[in-house]
C-alpha cells in the first residue's frame, strides 16, 4: 500500500470536545515512534432537536476551540496519549426585540451574549494493539477529567464537566484486491459517564470510515457516526420556551432544569468528509461533520483544521 493510507490517520473528524480528535487508530506505530498534534475546530449549533425529531431554531451557539495532543508508542503494540482543549463559546440567541426582557430560561453566563473560554477535560488514553497487518484490531481505555471547575450550565460553556471513562476498539482492513489505496475501518467505543441527579448518561458510539489515497501524499476520506445515549433526558416535543421557566418532557425540577443541556437523551447520526496531505516532516488534515437526524441533540456543523508531527527517539 502506498504511503498516503496509513499517514493519513492523523486527520481529525471530530464532534464533541470532550474527546480528542477521532483519528483512524485501527494501526499503530512502531515502538520509538509519536506525533504531536494541534488542531482548531469551529462548531456551529444551528438549533435544538426535539424528541419527535422537529427542530427548534433558538438557542444557537458556536463553539471554537484549539486542541494539543500527543501521542507515543512505548512498544510494538502499546501507546499512550495526552490531549487537552481550549475552548471558546458563545450564545447567539436570536436576542430578543429591543425593550423585551430575556426569557427565563436564558443562562446567566448567556445573557451578555459574549465569548466566553476556559481549558476543558483533560484526556488521557492508552492503546493496545492485537493485528497490525493488512488487517488490524486495537483495543484501547480513555478517561476524561475536567480541568477545573468551570461553567457548564447554559449554551456559551466550555463543557459538560463530567468524568468520562471510555473503553473501545478499533478495526480495519486495506482492500487490496479492490485498490492498494483503500481502506475500510470501524470504530465502536462505550463511554461510562460520571451520573448527576441519579440520571445515568452513558453512551454508545460507532463510526464506519472509508479512506481513499488519492495520491501518495493526498488522501480523502468519508464516515458514518452514530450516537446512542444510555438513559438521559427527553426533552418533550414542544418548542423549549416554557412561561417562568416551568419545565418541560422528562425535564420535571428546577433541579434537571439546570443540568438539563448535560443530561439530555442525545441520540444522533452524523457523517463526516475529509481530506489529509502529508508533507516530509507533517500531515495536515482538514474535515467537515454534519448533523443528519436525532432526538434531543443539537443539529449543527463542525470544521476541523490541523497538524501532526512525527517524531522518533
Amino acid at each position: 500500500m502506498t504511503r498516503a493510507l496509513p499517514r493519513a490517520a492523523g486527520l481529525a473528524l471530530a464532534w464533541v470536545l470532550a474527546a480528542s480528535p477521532v483519528r483512524a487508530q485501527a494501526w499503530v506505530p512502531p515502538a520509538g515512534q509519536g506525533t504531536v498534534t494541534i488542531a482548531s475546530q469551529v462548531i456551529d449549533n444551528t438549533g435544538h432537536v426535539l424528541t419527535d425529531g422537529s427542530t427548534v431554531y433558538q438557542g444557537r451557539s458556536r463553539s471554537a476551540a484549539i486542541y494539543l495532543e500527543a501521542d507515543y508508542a512505548i512498544t510494538d503494540r502499546l501507546s499512550v496519549t495526552a490531549g487537552i482543549p481550549f475552548v471558546f463559546a458563545k450564545y447567539l440567541g436570536p436576542p430578543p426585540p429591543p425593550g423585551v426582557p430575556e426569557p427565563p430560561m436564558v443562562q446567566p453566563v448567556d445573557r451578555c451574549y459574549c465569548w466566553q473560554q476556559g481549558w476543558q477535560d483533560v484526556g488521557l488514553s492508552a492503546r493496545f494493539n492485537l493485528l497490525n497487518g493488512d488487517t488490524a484490531l486495537t483495543t484501547s481505555v480513555a478517561y476524561g477529567l475536567p480541568s477545573h471547575g468551570y461553567e457548564y450550565v447554559g449554551e456559551a460553556v466550555v463543557g459538560r464537566h463530567l468524568r468520562e471513562l471510555r473503553i473501545a476498539a478499533d478495526a480495519g482492513i486495506r482492500l487490496d484486491a479492490i485498490s492498494p489505496r483503500l481502506g475500510v475501518q470501524g470504530r465502536y467505543s462505550y463511554a461510562f459517564v460520571e451520573e448527576v441527579l441519579d440520571v445515568p448518561s452513558n453512551r454508545s458510539n460507532a463510526t464506519v470510515e472509508a479512506v481513499f489515497g488519492m495520491t501518495d501524499t493526498l488522501s480523502v476520506r468519508g464516515a458514518v457516526m452514530r450516537q446512542v445515549t444510555h438513559g438521559g433526558l427527553r426533552a418533550g416535543v414542544l418548542p423549549p420556551t416554557p412561561p417562568d421557566g416551568v419545565p418541560w418532557g422528562e425535564i420535571t425540577t428546577p433541579e434537571l432544569f439546570r443540568e438539563h443541556d448535560r443530561l439530555l437523551r442525545d441520540n444522533n447520526w452524523r457523517v463526516g468528509l475529509g481530506l489529509s496531505y502529508s508533507l516530509a516532516r507533517a500531515d495536515l488534515f482538514l474535515s467537515y461533520v454534519g448533523f443528519v437526524t436525532g432526538s434531543d441533540t443539537h443539529a449543527g456543523r463542525a470544521f476541523t483544521a490541523g497538524l501532526s508531527v512525527p517524531f522518533e527517539r
